[in-house]
């Protein structure tokens, strides 16, 4: 492509050519300034990490948590499918919503750790996700029964068990339900456990 044909195909798009290298620097240093953020330390210990499972095509969506001591052992783990959420974010809602009913049930765990920051923006301004009124109501009812509740974020690399659970519960063929202490042998196993 000849630099004067590509000027007349962004010109046509409403572009000008410096005007498209503006925007690309734009985006360029935003980006920067997101890789220069000092990097969250992550203390996985007394945590129950979570994860949501959504696609399109899937009849389930899939959760996944994994209760973490302490010393920095799985003590419990949970994956259940339920039926197709609207939404990549609703499965992570309900992902939350499931792991704080067992985090009640199971323990005294009070830190919820998720790889997904737009549920910890929901967490934390519900009144700013309308559209998630219902769910972000259940939440906060939940919420009261947790003192010290805090969710913070876990990068998806600390976070794989979670997300191997919610992703096989996604696709299983038929209705999934299990808490308990380690993997079943029914269930494909995760490469690093």
């Amino acid at each position: 492509m000849t630099a004067k044909s590509f000027n007349k195909i962004f010109c046509f798009v409403g572009y000008s050519i410096p005007a498209w290298f503006e925007a690309n620097e734009v985006v360029q240093a935003a980006t920067q300034d997101t890789m220069n953020e000092e990097p969250q330390a992550v203390c996985l210990g007394n945590i129950c990490l979570l994860d949501g499972s959504w696609t399109l095509s899937a009849n389930f969506s899939g959760c996944g948590w994994t209760w973490i001591d302490s010393s920095g052992n799985i003590q419990l783990m949970g994956t259940k499918n339920i039926t197709r959420r609207e939404s990549a974010l609703h499965s992570e809602v309900e992902a939350l919503r499931w792991a704080m009913e067992n985090m009640l049930q199971h323990s005294t765990c009070q830190s919820f750790g998720t790889d997904c920051k737009e549920l910890i923006a929901m967490v934390k301004d519900p009144q700013a996700w309308p559209s998630f009124a219902t769910e972000l109501e259940r939440i906060e009812t939940l919420q009261i029964c947790f003192p010290d509740f805090n969710i913070t974020y876990v990068p998806r690399a600390h976070n794989q068990t979670a997300d191997f659970l919610a992703k096989t519960a996604r696709s299983f063929r038929r209705e999934l339900h299990f808490v308990g202490c380690s993997i079943p042998v029914w269930l494909p196993r995760p490469p690093q456990i």
